[in-house]
C-alpha cells in the first residue's frame, strides 16, 4: 500500500515535506482517534504575480507551495461538522443548516461560511464529520491559510456526502477549473450558475486562491484568468532556482480594518465597470471584458472616469485603479511568464519589481516591512521578488538560485532583523518548490473519495 508520503513524493514533493505532512498526519490521527475514512493535502499558494486582480477578470502567476493542510476526517451520524485542530488543540462545530449563523471570528468565520454554503447549494449534504486539521502554513501570512482551510472543510463534505454526484454539481461544476470558481463564490458570497449565493464571509475576492490549491502543478507557475476561471499556460520553473518565503511577521488578516481596506480596491473595481457599462449601455460583468472590448477601452474608460462624479471614491483614485489592473494584467504578466519562459531571469526580476511599485504606489496596500523584505532580497541576491496577497502585511517571495537558498534565508533574515526587531520576532522563512495542488491521501471507500483531487 502506497503511503502518504510516497503519495506526495510521486506528485513532485520534496522528501523533507512529505515525512513533514506524515507526521502532521499522526498528529491528526491521533486528534481524530482513528485514521478515518479520508484524508487530504491541500496546499497554500505563492500569488507570484496578480496583485487584486483575480476578482476583477484579470490574470495571475500562480504556484501551490509545499506547505499547508493534512485534515483526516470521518463521517457522522448526525449533521454537525467538527474540525479539530491537531496542532492547536482548539475544537469549532457547525450545524449543516442552510440557516447556520456564520461568525466574524477567527477560523470558524471559514468552517462555518463553508458548512453554510454547502447546505444551501446540495440537499444531499445532511452528513456531517469530524475532521482533524494539522497546518505548517504560517496563518495570516498571505499563503492563503483561510481558503486552504475551507477547501478542505469542502472536499471532505464532498467526500462523506457524494456532492460530486449531485446532478446540480455536475452541471455547474464540471472541472477543477470550475470547483475553484465555486470555492471562491462561498468566501464572496457571489453565486455561481444555479448555485446561490450566500453570506460569504465579508471579503469580497476572487477565486485566485482556490485555483492555485486546486490546479497548480508541482515545478511550474502556471497562468490563469478569472470569472471564469480559465487556464493560459504553464512555465517550468528553473531547475537551478527555488522560492523562498518570507512571512514579515505583520498578519495580513482578512477581517476588520483590513478587511475594509482590501474591500475598497474591489468596490472601486466594481464602480469602474458601473461606470463604463452605464456610459456605453453594455453590461459587462468584469473590468477584463471591459478593456479587451476595444483597443481604445482604457482610453474611453479614463475620460469617462474624469467625466464621473463616482461617489465615495475621487476620479483620481479610479483612474489609478485602472491603469494598476490594465498594467499588472495586461502588460506585466503576459511579458513576465514570457520571460520565465526563457530563463530571462533578469527581466522577469524587472517585472516583478513594476509589479512592486504599482503595489506601493497605486494599491497603496504595502507595509513598510514588506517594501523592506522586497529591497533586501534584491540585495542579498535574489532574481527576482514581491510582496504578495491580499496586502496590508503577509509575505514576501524571492527566486533564488537552489544553491545559494541556505546561506540567502540567514543574510536575508539578519537584515531584516537590523531594521525591523520587533517583527522579525514573529518572522518565519520557508524554502519551498513549486508544490503539487490538493489531492487525497486515502480513502476507505472509492464511493467517499472525491472525484475532484483523485
Amino acid at each position: 500500500m502506497t503511503t502518504p508520503a510516497a503519495r506526495l513524493r510521486s506528485a513532485g514533493m520534496s522528501e523533507r515535506e512529505s515525512l513533514a505532512k506524515a507526521r502532521l498526519l499522526e498528529r491528526c490521527v491521533a486528534a481524530l482517534g482513528g485514521s478515518g475514512s479520508v484524508a487530504f493535502f491541500v496546499p497554500g499558494r505563492i500569488e507570484v504575480l496578480g496583485k487584486h486582480t483575480d476578482y476583477a477578470g484579470g490574470r495571475s502567476l500562480l504556484c501551490a507551495v509545499e506547505r499547508g493542510f493534512v485534515a483526516v476526517a470521518r463521517p457522522r451520524a448526525d449533521s454537525t461538522v467538527r474540525v479539530i485542530d491537531a496542532v492547536r488543540g482548539e475544537t469549532r462545530e457547525a450545524a449543516l443548516d442552510p440557516e447556520l449563523a456564520v461568525p466574524h471570528a477567527d477560523w470558524a468565520s471559514y468552517v462555518a461560511a463553508s458548512v453554510r454554503r454547502v447546505a444551501r447549494n446540495f440537499r444531499r449534504a445532511r452528513r456531517g464529520a469530524d475532521i482533524a486539521i494539522a497546518s505548517d502554513l504560517p496563518p495570516a501570512s498571505g499563503m492563503s491559510s483561510s481558503s486552504a482551510l475551507s477547501t478542505a472543510v469542502f472536499l471532505v463534505l464532498d467526500a462523506v456526502n457524494g456532492l460530486s454526484s449531485d446532478p446540480l454539481y455536475r452541471e455547474a461544476i464540471t472541472s477543477r477549473e470550475a470547483l475553484a470558481g465555486y470555492l471562491g463564490t462561498i468566501e464572496n458570497g457571489r453565486s455561481f450558475g444555479a448555485l446561490a449565493g450566500d453570506l460569504g464571509v465579508g471579503t469580497f475576492g476572487g477565486s485566485e486562491d482556490h485555483t492555485a490549491i486546486l490546479c497548480c502543478a508541482s515545478g511550474k507557475v502556471s497562468r490563469y484568468s478569472f470569472d471564469p476561471v480559465r487556464a493560459e499556460g504553464e512555465i517550468p520553473v528553473p531547475p537551478t532556482h527555488t522560492f523562498v518565503i518570507a512571512y514579515s511577521g505583520i498578519a495580513s488578516e482578512k477581517g476588520s480594518r483590513a478587511q475594509a481596506l482590501y474591500n475598497e480596491l474591489s468596490l472601486a473595481v466594481q464602480r469602474i465597470v458601473a461606470i463604463w457599462n452605464a456610459a456605453t449601455r453594455r453590461a459587462d460583468h468584469s473590468l477584463a471584458v471591459a478593456i479587451e472590448s476595444a483597443p481604445d477601452a482604457p482610453a474611453r474608460l479614463r475620460k469617462m472616469i474624469r467625466e464621473s462624479t463616482p461617489g465615495d471614491f475621487s476620479p483620481r483614485r479610479l483612474v489609478e485603479r485602472l491603469d494598476h489592473f490594465v498594467t499588472e494584467s495586461c502588460e506585466i504578466i503576459p511579458r513576465a511568464a514570457d520571460a520565465l519562459a526563457r530563463g530571462d531571469m533578469a527581466g522577469f526580476g524587472a517585472l516583478a519589481e513594476k509589479s512592486q511599485r504599482g503595489a506601493e504606489l497605486q494599491l497603496r496596500n504595502q507595509v513598510p516591512e514588506t517594501i523592506a523584505l522586497v529591497q533586501m532580497a534584491r540585495r542579498e541576491g535574489a532574481d527576482a521578488a514581491s510582496a504578495f496577497g491580499a496586502g496590508f502585511g503577509g509575505s514576501v517571495w524571492a527566486l533564488v538560485a537552489a544553491a545559494d537558498a541556505g546561506t540567502f534565508v540567514k543574510r536575508w533574515q539578519a537584515a531584516y532583523r537590523a531594521d525591523f526587531a520587533a517583527a522579525a520576532e514573529h518572522v518565519e522563512i520557508i524554502v519551498t518548490r513549486a508544490g503539487p495542488a490538493a489531492m487525497a491521501l486515502w480513502s476507505t471507500s472509492k464511493d467517499e473519495e472525491s472525484a475532484n483531487v483523485r
